[in-house]
């Protein structure tokens, strides 16, 4: 029995964060349609792609510190990248048409990228054969800081009720709500469903007794975890005379060379102190520790609550970019981690900090954990799969 056919888009451009989101979702929606995966940025190395996906590569963008976008192919010009992107996209769609279609962020964000998104969404929405079901996929918090916010959000809300038939925001909707960070003017007619937290890796960790006295340092793709590092260094060289404590950081496959460069020279000079570029698997290695430190984006937040490991943030913080601080606030009030108050701390008040964290025992995560399994079971319904039919296709694929 043939799966429907599932056309995933997915840009990440600043970490990785959405691309390992969005692989969790897509391992699930396997079982029950033949995947079908547009990527937008570059794969990291050590980054396992779901069995059983089709991934169409299309020429790499990214963003600079500016937010301005770049191409990050070798001796190929943002302009010929955009092109070629469009129409990759379009014919993508034209030889598979698939009975579901998921955007990933857009309309909510990746409005640099509408340049090959909104003719997408124009064609499916025009497919009098057989249009698909348009899904947007959206993560628990919304920045709002924005300096033309209200704009953003009207212009947002309405190209969600002229293009898509379902949003799914991947959160508990007792954590975060929508209308929190996100307020139009007129409400959208666009169904929501709250799916609960899509979780990369669903393990949970031995109790703190049988852990490892170690802290364990990240930032997820580590593109902007450079002031972290230094911080956390200098931290380590102020408590190991007193704690004996041994750290090890990972810096991420995107933390830029000139900073790897940089973070490789002053780790000579901290004790006990393990230097590692990238793990290919950070949540095993988060089960086994008993302290974390890091920065609090969406992934990051979901393998810190499945392992229950004692976790202090740091949430990276710019202007217009007050996601993590907003994400980090809330678990720290509900008991579920520390958070830093300063925007970026130094090696001594990070140091204080770290001294709270080892008194620091986390409450029980009372949190939907099961979103990538629930995001397939809403999709399925829009598409109109009928439960048979899908035990049928799961089974016939080998999957249980």
């Amino acid at each position: 029995m043939s799966r429907p056919t599932l056309m995933f888009y997915c840009q990440h451009s600043l970490g990785m964060g959405h691309l390992v989101r969005s692989f969790a979702l897509v391992r699930e929606l396997s079982k029950q349609f033949r995947v079908v995966f547009l990527n937008g940025g570059r794969l990291p190395q050590g980054l396992a792609v779901p069995a059983g996906i089709e991934i169409v590569q299309l020429p790499a963008l990214g963003m600079r510190e500016d937010g301005s976008l770049k191409c990050l192919e070798a001796n190929m010009t943002l302009q010929r990248a955009q092109a070629i992107r469009e129409q990759l996209v379009l014919r993508t769609y034209a030889e598979h048409r698939p009975q579901a279609l998921v955007i990933e962020l857009f309309p909510f964000g990746r409005k640099k990228f509408r340049n090959e998104l909104l003719p997408l969404l124009e064609v499916a929405r025009k497919d009098s054969a057989a249009a698909p079901t348009v899904v947007c996929s959206l993560r628990d918090i919304l920045v709002n800081d924005r300096n033309d916010q209200q704009r953003h959000d009207d212009r947002a809300a309405k190209c969600l009720d002229d293009y898509f038939d379902a949003l799914l925001v991947h959160t508990d909707p007792g954590f975060a709500r929508l209308e929190e960070s996100f307020k139009p003017s007129k409400d959208c007619a666009t169904p929501i469903h709250y799916t609960g937290f899509v979780v990369p890796h669903a393990t949970s960790g031995p109790p703190a007794a049988h852990r490892e006295r170690r802290i364990l340092v990240s930032a997820g793709g580590g593109i902007v975890g450079a002031p972290l590092f230094r911080a956390a260094l200098e931290a380590q060289k102020l408590l190991w005379p007193r704690f004996k404590v041994p750290m090890t950081v990972v810096a991420g496959p995107f933390l830029p060379a000139e900073d790897w460069r940089q973070i490789q020279h002053l780790s000579q000079h901290v004790p006990e102190l393990t230097l590692h570029r990238s793990l290919p698997d950070l949540a095993s290695h988060m089960d086994g520790v008993r302290w974390s430190l890091s920065q609090c984006g969406y992934n990051t937040a979901m393998d810190i609550l499945a392992s229950g490991v004692a976790a202090l943030f740091v949430p990276f913080q710019r202007d217009r970019e007050n996601e993590q601080s907003q994400r980090a606030l809330k678990l720290a009030e509900r008991g579920l981690a520390l958070s830093v108050k300063s925007r970026q701390p130094d090696g001594t008040s990070l140091a204080a900090a770290i001294l709270d964290l080892f008194e620091f025992q986390p409450g029980q995560a009372r949190l939907d954990l099961d979103g990538a399994r629930n995001t397939a079971s809403i999709i399925a319904d829009l598409v109109n799969i009928d439960r048979n039919q899908a035990s049928a296709i799961a089974a016939g694929s080998g999957v249980r």
